[in-house]
């Protein structure tokens, strides 16, 4: 991007020279973005900000186009081993080690293991899933990411220009499969960590892992240097045990969000409740809904709710859309604003979502649902950073909420679950048929 005037504020009143600059020093390369603005006082160009990203050390660049692998020996070489013997030798560690293990198969891990491929680091995935994905498979029936497929590129191979804007789990699943075939990820699934212990003496990690080849089940002991715990956003599922009553539950299934199966098709006359009215709540009774369950969800405080056109299209703006920069770009464009900056811009760029989801809101509001705006009204990122939860991107069932289709019991807790029912801190009692707790999750410490 040459040196251009942009504005820097959600409204466009403050312009500033922005440029990209590449960025050398002693010991590596990288990139940066500068944003000049002119002081009101003296008239003067001074930096607003100056923001510079490492990229690569000098001797250890990674080997991509330029330095791409050759793949080949020419000429005769008797007794040499293929391509996909080398390959199956290098996955399996027989005699060699790691140099850095990475628990957990997810885009996290994943990604990790990408970049250090290409830099010729030797490294292991271990993930006690069966399948590469399956922390997508695995999630509630009918999930399609709330983000637009421009935001959730992976390194080095971008999403066909064909995928579909949003992504079902399934096929983000695959993709992740697939990516690790193609990069040739070391991993390992079915694998499960027992322990591991760290030497100062030997400057290793001593990890013994249990793993499933083919039905059989092996005990492995590796020594990499280096261990990395990519096992995602948040921990252990937030399930209420403690609850009254939480085991004298007798209708066909009460479960956490992350264990939901889908709801049954043709259910007219089931009755199914919904504790909590985030994005996975409010996409499972979106599911009940659909199926014909009378379904009521417990909001017990409030969401921040947008639209998802709407909403993501004010929200990743110009950066993450079809026609914006590359990836890279985009994202060295976003972090490189500081963080209070940020928030005050996402001021006047939630109003905005505000005045395009009026009607939305309204709707919500009256038909008992209580909607927040934020910490301090600065909308949906901030409170993502914050809390890692607490919204709703609506795919649809704001308005099935709206239309009475999903009833909304608001600010009461359990206080106890009965064989067919559940019963609140109001005295109120609902009946139920199956119950699903999308209580989110633990800390991931």
């Amino acid at each position: 991007m040459p040196p251009s005037v942009q504005p820097i504020d959600f409204l466009g009143e403050v312009k500033a020279i922005v440029s990209f600059i590449n960025v050398e020093t002693d010991v590596g390369r990288g990139r940066g973005l500068v944003r000049l603005s002119r002081d009101a006082n003296d008239g003067k160009y001074k930096a607003f900000s100056l923001f510079t990203a490492m990229l690569e050390l000098n001797g250890f660049e990674e080997s991509v186009s330029s330095r791409r692998p050759h793949g080949v020996r020419h000429g005769y070489n008797p007794g040499k081993r293929n391509w996909l013997e080398l390959r199956t030798e290098e996955q399996s560690f027989t005699n060699t080690e790691p140099t850095v293990l990475i628990i957990g198969a997810g885009q996290s891990g994943l990604t990790l293991a990408a970049r250090l491929r290409h830099l010729n680091v030797s490294t292991l995935i271990v993930d006690r899933n069966e399948r590469i994905g399956d922390n997508w498979r695995k999630r509630y029936h009918h999930l399609v990411l709330h983000d637009p497929v421009f935001y959730d590129h992976l390194p080095y191979i971008n999403f066909p220009p064909g995928y579909p804007k949003f992504i079902p789990k399934d096929k983000l699943a695959d993709w992740f499969e697939s990516y690790a075939k193609m990069l040739e990820l070391n991993t390992w699934t079915s694998t499960e960590l027992k322990s591991l212990k760290y030497s100062d003496t030997e400057k290793c990690w001593t990890v013994n892992l249990v793993r499933s080849v083919n039905g059989d089940i092996e005990s492995r002991t590796l020594r990499p240097r280096f261990v990395v715990q990519a096992t995602g956003l948040s921990g252990e599922k937030n399930f209420p045990l403690n609850i009254n009553g939480i085991n004298d539950f007798q209708g066909d299934l009460l479960c956490h969000s992350s264990e939901f199966p889908g709801a049954t098709p043709n259910s007219t006359g089931k009755r199914a409740i919904v504790v909590g009215c985030c994005n996975s709540a409010l996409d499972i009774a979106q599911d009940f809904c659909e199926n014909g369950y009378d379904t009521t969800v417990i909001q017990r405080s409030s969401t921040y709710v947008m639209s998802s056109e709407d909403g993501l299209a004010v929200a990743l703006g110009a950066l993450y859309c079809e026609g914006a920069p590359p990836v890279e770009e985009a994202d060295l464009i976003f972090v490189s604003i500081p963080n209070q900056m940020l928030k005050r811009l996402h001021l006047d760029s939630f109003k905005e979502i505000a005045r395009r989801d009026a009607t939305l809101r309204d709707g919500l509001t009256k038909a008992g649902f209580k909607l927040d705006e934020g910490p301090d009204n600065s909308g949906l990122y901030m409170k993502y950073f914050q809390r890692g939860g607490g919204y709703y991107i609506d795919v649809g069932a704001a308005q099935l909420i709206i239309d009475g289709k999903i009833k909304v019991k608001q600010g009461q807790e359990i206080s106890s679950v009965n064989a067919h029912s559940l019963t609140f801190s109001d005295g109120t009692e609902l009946p139920a048929d199956e119950v699903v707790f999308a209580t989110g999750f633990l800390n991931m410490r």
